[in-house]
């Protein structure tokens, strides 16, 4: 069957079952923005665009005076970038995906789009193709490959043409957004589209329909290739593949609909900022607390960090990301390939969160309980009902709690001056 180009005909499109197994993912931002590393990847936008008085503050004390925007980016250099390094970090965080800016709303593209003359990173900046370096890199680590892309640009003139005609025009849409769209799909084949930047036009303005029923119907990954919701005005959180609804969007209860949470280790930034300080950083709790509501909620996780210009992505991240990595490296089990189960997180505490898989049932809790004694109301235990601490050899302990649910001895965890970290696991098997 062909997919018609309309949101009744593509919205009924089956989502290929890779993404929904694979539950985590790490999200990539840079770009141009990198280079002034300051504020956030929107710094064009509030230094030329809103005129704010911080930016332009800090590029008359750090730059020479008249300095364009375009000045900053032959020192987007990427000298220290290697591809193999962040695919390796990448697996060892326990992503399955990853998603890179090809393109942000500034326009400048990570690859030699033949629309972006002289504003891409092979013909200035790094004079290096990013988006197929890094490609090649996480496809032999076998880490499925997302594009980010920006169907706006903030001051492109034939954008700003169409949005003075009230897009009535199509201009930019036709010599810009599609040959770019096309040409990332039949250069780099991905497995997903993280499309952006649409929700000044509509839709049909963008196109969008009629790319997508081309995705669909007739490209190189027609059969595998997953994309998000926004593709135009008022589309977000009602069409197109998964839900991202809005940016660190987290529903409180379960969606009907496959959705992923996109989150930032830099909790005031997606790009690098050079003066980020630790407590702006968000911490391994935090984190995992995040990963364990999404997956719980049925949703994927999509944990960005912003390199800087030259590539590196800097310690800190890498210690969050490994952290993440060591924590699903024990506890993965209750995560990758789960389904929501049929309660969610327990009624009595937000600290109690379950998966599932087939008839076991997995209870993440977030916090060691006091009396080392954990208590579920919502499982509905059998005589034959068996528990596992996951990363612990051996059965548990437990009795039917009075009333309903059940009570769990935990192993004995010694006492330390710091409190433990995130998030265990147990097992359950022979419950309801």
């Amino acid at each position: 069957a062909r997919y018609r180009p309309d949101w009744a005909s593509l919205d009924a499109r089956p989502l290929p079952a890779w993404f929904d197994r694979a539950k985590v993912g790490v999200f990539v931002h840079w770009g141009v923005f990198s280079v002034p590393a300051w504020g956030s990847e929107w710094f064009w936008w509030h230094w030329r665009g809103q005129r704010d008085a911080a930016y332009e503050r800090f590029v008359r004390r750090r730059f020479p005076p008249g300095t364009t925007y375009a000045e900053f980016a032959p020192q987007f250099t990427a000298y220290d970038f290697q591809p193999r390094q962040w695919a390796q970090l990448f697996q060892r965080a326990g992503a399955r995906y990853v998603v890179l800016t090809t393109k942000h709303h500034e326009g400048f593209t990570n690859w030699g789009s033949p629309v972006s003359w002289n504003w891409n990173s092979v013909d200035t900046g790094p004079h290096r193709d990013l988006v197929a370096e890094l490609g090649e890199a996480l496809r032999e680590s076998n880490l499925r490959y997302g594009l980010y892309h920006s169907l706006m640009e903030w001051f492109h003139p034939l954008y700003l043409a169409d949005k003075q005609n009230d897009f009535k025009t199509q201009s930019f849409v036709l010599k810009k957004t599609m040959p770019e769209l096309y040409d990332l799909v039949l250069k780099y084949k991905p497995d997903l589209i993280w499309s952006d930047g649409d929700w000044e036009a509509p839709d049909s303005y963008w196109n969008s329909t009629s790319f997508l029923a081309w995705l669909y119907n007739d490209s190189p990954v027609k059969d595998t290739v997953v994309v998000n919701d926004r593709w135009g005005r008022g589309c977000s959180c009602h069409h197109g593949g998964f839900y991202n609804c809005a940016d660190k969007f987290r529903p409180g209860t379960l969606p009907h609909h496959k959705w992923e949470m996109c989150s930032s280790l830099d909790r005031l930034s997606w790009g690098y900022r050079s003066n980020m300080s630790l407590a702006e950083v968000m911490d391994e709790m935090s984190m995992i607390e995040e990963l364990v509501q999404t997956v719980s909620l049925g949703g994927n996780y999509l944990l960005n960090v912003g390199p800087t210009k030259e590539g590196v992505i800097v310690p800190i991240f890498q210690e969050r990301l490994l952290a993440l990595g060591r924590w699903l490296d024990t506890n993965g089990e209750a995560i990758y390939e789960s389904q929501p189960w049929r309660v969610q997180v327990e009624n009595t505490t937000d600290t109690v969160w379950y998966t599932s898989k087939g008839p076991v049932v997995f209870a993440i809790f977030l916090l060691w309980p006091r009396d080392n004694v954990l208590c579920l109301s919502s499982p509905i235990p059998s005589p034959g009902t068996q528990v596992t601490l996951l990363g612990f050899g051996g059965t548990l302990e437990w009795q039917k709690q009075p009333g309903k649910g059940m009570l769990i001895t935990l192993p004995y965890m010694l006492p330390s001056p710091l409190p433990p970290q995130s998030g265990w696991v147990v097992k359950l098997q022979g419950v309801k």
